[in-house]
């Protein structure tokens, strides 16, 4: 009922489409781009819950306090602690390993805010559980959701991130302005 729900709300009445060539998986890490608008979080739940996945995803800490806190829990939120050295990549990695099924939505960016300075903790629970990354690009302009390339992590982090970037270049995000891929040469 809640997927047909969302897939009615998501594709009839808002009128998005979807374009994913990618196969399925049982474990991966989503690479959610461009982020650049609290928006981005209910449209990537639409649409997960449309397509019948249920990803859980990283938040900043500062969004688990009373009434949310418990709501984004339920939603599959897990709250990340900027301030402090948690090893969380090792830990989701391990977490990875011992889950028959495993699905983790993560933004690059780190942020809404214009930031050339992509987070690679993506890639390297990625690497450490031996799971794909699938790259989904939100374009607003297109209302396009859009998955047609996987990324193995082979260890050369700096080709394969740079790699990541390019496919986001042309995806424009609800607030265009605020996202970039950087200067890649």
């Amino acid at each position: 009922m809640v997927k047909e729900f969302c897939n009615w709300v998501l594709y009839e009445k808002l009128g998005w489409k979807k374009n994913i060539t990618v196969g399925n998986y049982d474990k991966y890490i989503i690479c959610f781009a461009p982020h650049t608008s609290n928006w981005d979080l209910f449209l990537g739940l639409l649409f997960a819950h449309a397509e019948g996945m249920t990803p859980n995803f990283l938040m900043k800490k500062e969004w688990f306090f009373w009434p949310l806190g418990p709501i984004f829990k339920k939603m599959g939120g897990i709250p990340v602690y900027r301030s402090k050295h948690t090893r969380m990549t090792e830990a989701m990695a391990e977490t990875a390993k011992k889950r028959e099924k495993f699905v983790l939505c993560i933004t690059p960016e780190g942020t809404r805010s214009l930031n050339p300075d992509w987070k690679k903790g993506f890639y390297y629970i990625a690497q450490g559980a031996n799971i794909p990354i699938l790259l989904y690009g939100v374009d607003y302009k297109q209302k396009l959701i859009q998955c047609t390339k996987v990324i193995i992590p082979n260890g050369d982090i700096e080709s394969q991130m740079k790699e990541i970037k390019l496919y986001f270049k042309d995806f424009k995000g609800k607030k265009p302005e605020k996202f970039t891929i950087g200067d890649i040469c």
